[in-house]
């Protein structure tokens, strides 16, 4: 049986502790019924100002839900706390006593501040990824992915990634059949990337420049053009441009163009009766075979999954 530990920090996300709780519970209810032996025994740590700090005791993993933070000031204020460098020593502690630690949202941020994903690959939920970048350098950012599970750590996205992150969790300790089971009975269904979810007009808003390198784009979808002229079009040398992309965004230049053109593309799946080669085209993809790829590979679905029902 793995004893787990789930730790929720005051204010942390409600709804992303309750779906961690959730899926353990479906586990082991799951087990009961099948009368196999229960897989976890979990237990509830709080921790907070006003709180003593908390005793783990012997857990063989620790699962921190999404810190439920507003804005990146808050963000960057909860790390700097006495609670936030509280939680950031209780997490190296266990992880240097054997415990397997998964974390998702801003609460990636405090494993990340304790250096126990310096050169891991990791992820965080997308619209941090350019502050995480910027504060962890070390660390191998896989930004687009929901999950990213370089055991004995495990990472996730946005709060709601939670669910994915724990069928990760289950699927680790308690085998991929179970986790398939937990996922059929609560209806989730298997995501992999972020990148359907990413907004890039607020991504790119946070840097004037690279917000003009957006507008450029929109104006110009429907052509051909090379990263150059997209470069000097926004007032940067190639490589300055790149540095930029990827500090704000968390892309590269061609990303980012990409990104662009398939939330168009999307967009006009959604609210018009184009055809996806019509569609292409507007979207500056000479072969519609090329759309349709890289929206099967960003959302695991064929570009008439988008279409409005009849």
């Amino acid at each position: 049986m793995t004893k787990v530990t789930v730790l929720e920090i005051d204010g942390c996300m409600p709804s992303s502790a309750a779906i961690t709780h959730d899926v353990l519970a479906t586990a082991n209810g799951i087990s009961s019924t099948a009368k196999r032996a229960l897989p976890f025994a979990v237990q509830t740590v709080q921790c907070g100002p006003r709180r003593k700090r908390p005793t783990l005791g012997k857990t063989d993993l620790v699962i921190v839900p999404g810190l439920g933070t507003a804005s990146v000031d808050a963000l960057e204020m909860k790390l700097k706390s006495p609670t936030g460098r509280q939680v950031a020593e209780i997490l190296g502690d266990a992880f240097a006593n054997g415990a397997t630690i998964a974390a998702s949202c801003a609460s990636t941020f405090l494993l990340a501040e304790t250096g126990l994903l310096d050169g891991r690959r990791a992820t965080t939920t997308w619209f941090l990824a350019p502050l995480f970048q910027r504060r962890y350098p070390k660390v191998d950012l896989v930004t687009d992915q929901i999950v990213v599970a370089d055991w004995p750590i495990a990472t996730g996205g946005a709060a709601m990634a939670q669910m994915d992150l724990m069928l990760a969790v289950i699927s680790r300790f308690a085998g991929p059949r179970l986790a398939k089971t937990c996922a059929n009975y609560l209806l989730l269904d298997e995501r992999r990337s972020q990148a359907p979810y990413m907004a890039i007009t607020y991504l790119a808003g946070q840097d004037p420049k690279i917000a003009k390198a957006e507008s450029w784009v929109r104006k110009n979808i429907g052509r051909d053009f090379a990263i150059e002229e997209l470069a000097a079009a926004a007032g940067f040398a190639p490589r300055t441009f790149a540095r930029r992309t990827v500090a704000t965004c968390g892309l590269t230049p061609i990303q980012f163009v990409q990104r662009i053109r398939l939330e168009t593309a999307r967009t006009l799946l959604e609210s018009t009766r184009l055809s996806v080669d019509e569609i292409a085209r507007k979207v500056g993809y000479a072969e519609p075979s090329t759309l349709r790829r890289l929206i099967r590979r960003d959302t695991k679905h064929a570009p008439g999954h988008f279409r409005p029902a009849a």
